[in-house]
């Protein structure tokens, strides 16, 4: 009867991998008291195959969380509709909440049958005692056995915590419960602080503002955590996973952050391979509707890289919601995790991030600006290390006209933000003029015949100028140097660090980065 229950109320079985041989243990090592022995995979096929009696249950109560799903976005206005109509009296909510109740009672049912259709398939009887010995005992083996499987993520057991003793003493603490420090807004200056008269006035706006952020805009800014849309890619997220885990040798992992969200991650480890650039990692961070079993992991991957990919809360596997403070909490402990657990130094971790969207609108820049800003600038420019940027010439996404206009595209201010605080004196007048200049060419062969033919870059002379700052003055940023120069230096100087700083690819948004254009930022 254990056994039976634990069959109806465990996770949904996708997919069983198929075994490698490199993760069979070695003949000869004892297994702990709980391990299972799986059987060969030769004798299964990699994909569940589910009994009758759970595959007709397990289709009723997709169906049924799809119309849950459905009503869930949809309760607005239905629950507007019924008040219209009359339909929200008692003589009329009793009623309905017996038909309520005798669906939830069906639903209990077939969830029951489910569970016996589990009990009777041999296939999913090894994978709950699998799954049970794991949650008991994360031994290497039982973790080995557990990896052959493709279920329901809320089910994985925990692999990292966000304040596991040998991360946080090392790191001085890390981030409270609160979850990590992110940037605030810069504080009034004297004179324009809020009267009450005016937080009173602007209280409507802030109360909408808020409300718009914790239903439709969130989902909005981030549509990728919207349930039906991931109902609908679950066979496309479901192949990229297999090609990961059985071509790639990827270990999944759930790492749990500080506050509360549970976080699916993928690593593919290359350092055994005989190619210099497997020793670095590369942290992959998906776009707002992106997933790291079909996103950008693929660039890195090809051009040999180690690669840690991971979903924003309350994508696939995650939960939580993509508040820009969950964000940062995950990011966080993904971080924490290459480093204490997989082995990687912070020199040898590259962050590769794609996209995350945009708005306009009045009330929807206030929404943002107030509860979903993620300060993109102002967080690069805290970073002292190298940064390259890739600009998308014909992106439809993050240009504010159109395509066509590459002046509009938003990388532009980005690159303008970080090089005016790197390289203030640089960047004064004549320098952000030129340096505006040659963003308008959207192509090498623009950027040579509109600025290179009028202003002749020697990069030797750029580079020993650069050198001789950094072994004065030290790397810190921001840097001083150019403050004693004529405007021709100041000139060269900004166009050969544009370069060095920002590359173009002429693609659409969402056309994958090739591997020949993955390449790792510019130093001295």
């Amino acid at each position: 009867m254990a056994k039976l229950l634990s069959c109806v109320l465990g996770p949904r079985l996708y997919k069983i991998y198929r075994e490698r041989d490199s993760e069979r243990a070695p003949s000869g090592v004892p297994e702990t008291p709980t391990s299972v022995t799986a059987p060969p995979s030769s004798s299964w096929d990699t994909y569940y195959q589910p009994r009758a009696l759970e595959k007709h249950a397990d289709s009723i109560l997709a169906l049924a969380s799809v119309f849950w799903s459905i009503s869930y976005y949809s309760s607005p206005f239905a629950f507007f509709y019924l008040y219209r109509k009359g339909y929200l009296s008692l003589s009329k909510v009793v009623p309905f909440s017996h038909y309520a109740g005798t669906l939830l009672l069906l639903l209990a049912g077939v969830a029951c049958l489910r569970g016996i259709g589990r009990w009777t398939n041999p296939q999913y009887r090894q994978f709950i005692t699998i799954l049970e010995a794991t949650h008991r005992n994360q031994s290497a083996e039982n973790k080995r056995q557990l990896a052959n499987y493709n279920f329901d993520f809320k089910s994985w057991p925990v692999d990292f915590h966000w304040k596991e003793p040998s991360s946080r003493k090392e790191s001085g603490g890390g981030p409270s419960c609160q979850g990590v420090a992110l940037l605030r807004p810069e504080p009034l200056h004297r004179g324009t602080a809020d009267t009450l008269l005016n937080r009173v006035k602007k209280l409507p706006c802030q109360i909408t503002s808020y409300l718009v952020a914790h239903t439709l805009g969130r989902r909005m800014l981030y549509p990728g955590s919207v349930y039906l849309l991931q109902k609908a890619l679950m066979p496309v997220l479901l192949q990229g996973q297999a090609r990961l885990v059985e071509e790639c040798n990827g270990r999944r992992a759930k790492l749990l952050a500080c506050d509360g969200n549970e976080i699916d991650t993928m690593f593919v480890d290359r350092r055994e391979t005989s190619e210099p650039q497997g020793q670095k990692l590369v942290i992959c961070c998906e776009g707002n509707a992106g997933f790291y079993e079909v996103g950008c992991i693929s660039t890195p991957l090809e051009a040999g890289y180690s690669v840690l990919g991971w979903n924003h809360p309350g994508f696939a596997g995650s939960t939580g919601v993509p508040f820009p403070q969950n964000e940062a909490n995950a990011m966080d402990v993904v971080v924490q995790f290459a480093i204490y657990r997989l082995g990687f130094q912070p020199q040898d971790i590259i962050i590769y991030a794609w996209s995350i969207g945009g708005f306009t609108g009045g009330l929807v820049t206030r929404t943002v600006r107030q509860h979903l800003n993620l300060n993109n600038a102002e967080q690069l420019c805290r970073y002292q290390g190298p940064v390259l940027l890739i600009r998308r010439t014909k992106d439809e996404i993050i240009t504010t006209t159109v395509p066509e206009d590459i002046m509009s595209n938003r990388g532009n201010d980005l690159l303008l933000k970080l090089l005016q605080y790197r390289y203030p004196c640089v960047m004064a007048e004549e320098g952000l003029q030129v340096v505006r200049q040659w963003l308008e060419a959207s192509s090498q062969l623009e950027e040579a015949a509109s600025i290179f033919s009028r202003w002749e870059v020697e990069e030797d002379w750029c580079l020993s100028v650069l050198r001789s700052y950094q072994a004065e003055r030290g790397p810190d940023f921001p840097w001083s140097v150019g403050e004693d120069m004529n405007a021709d230096g100041r000139q060269q100087l900004a166009l050969f660090l544009a370069q060095k700083h920002l590359h173009n690819f002429e693609a659409t948004h969402c056309t994958p980065l090739p591997a020949q254009n993955f390449q790792m930022p510019w130093h001295l």
